[in-house]
């Protein structure tokens, strides 16, 4: 059984123009009618027609696709991927986008050894930056706090007649409903409030 070169075009949404991937697969040689169009989110792996591609792929067979990202959403899937078409089903990759993201390259071992050490410095590269950003921004809010910035919804204000009321309240002369129909918010703001005045006050 002959070997097959398949092309996979992915576009987030139905209103994105698949014509570069297109004209890049026609480029590198990809038949019609073995270039399969996905106009779906790659925010899961629930894709029909990747999913029947997967079933479709034979030892032999290649893969190819425009870039990398075409695979996955983040680094843990596409190596996820790659290692379930180039070593459970026995396909190769070929990566337009990067050349050395190729594992036809005589089938043999250097070649995949080097993509799949490629593939690994990216991810390791992607997470490494995934991490720095989320420690920029921690060191930046921790840098602003101490500036006094304040993070989050500012505290709700409380009409004018709010403490007079609340301590009708806390004396009993009015029920926790009642305040809040005069101050115009719901009662369970009234009592939060009300609590949070008295934790304050000691």
């Amino acid at each position: 059984m002959r070997e097959i070169t398949y092309g996979y075009v992915r576009v987030s949404t139905r209103d994105q123009n698949e014509t570069r991937q297109l004209d890049a697969m026609r480029e590198f040689g990809v038949a019609e009618e073995h270039i399969i169009v996905e106009k779906q989110s790659g925010k899961d792996f629930k894709r029909p027609s990747y999913q029947r591609l997967m079933q479709s792929l034979r030892p032999g067979d290649v893969l190819v696709v425009k870039s990398i990202d075409r695979l996955g959403r983040n680094y843990a899937e596409i190596l996820e991927q790659w290692g379930m078409i180039t070593k459970q089903l026995e396909a190769a990759i070929v990566v337009l986008d990067m050349p050395l993201l190729d594992t036809r390259r005589g089938r043999d071992l250097t070649g995949t050894l080097i993509a799949d050490i490629v593939l690994q410095l990216l991810s390791y590269v992607a997470q490494t930056e995934r991490e720095n950003i989320r420690q920029r921004q921690a060191e930046g809010i921790a840098a602003a706090r101490l500036r006094g910035t304040q993070f989050g919804r500012r505290p709700m204000e409380m009409p004018e007649r709010f403490s007079e009321l609340a301590q009708q309240w806390i004396d009993g002369q009015v029920s926790s409903r009642k305040a809040a129909s005069q101050l115009g918010i719901s009662y369970q703001t009234f009592l939060r409030k009300v609590k949070q005045l008295r934790a304050q006050s000691g």
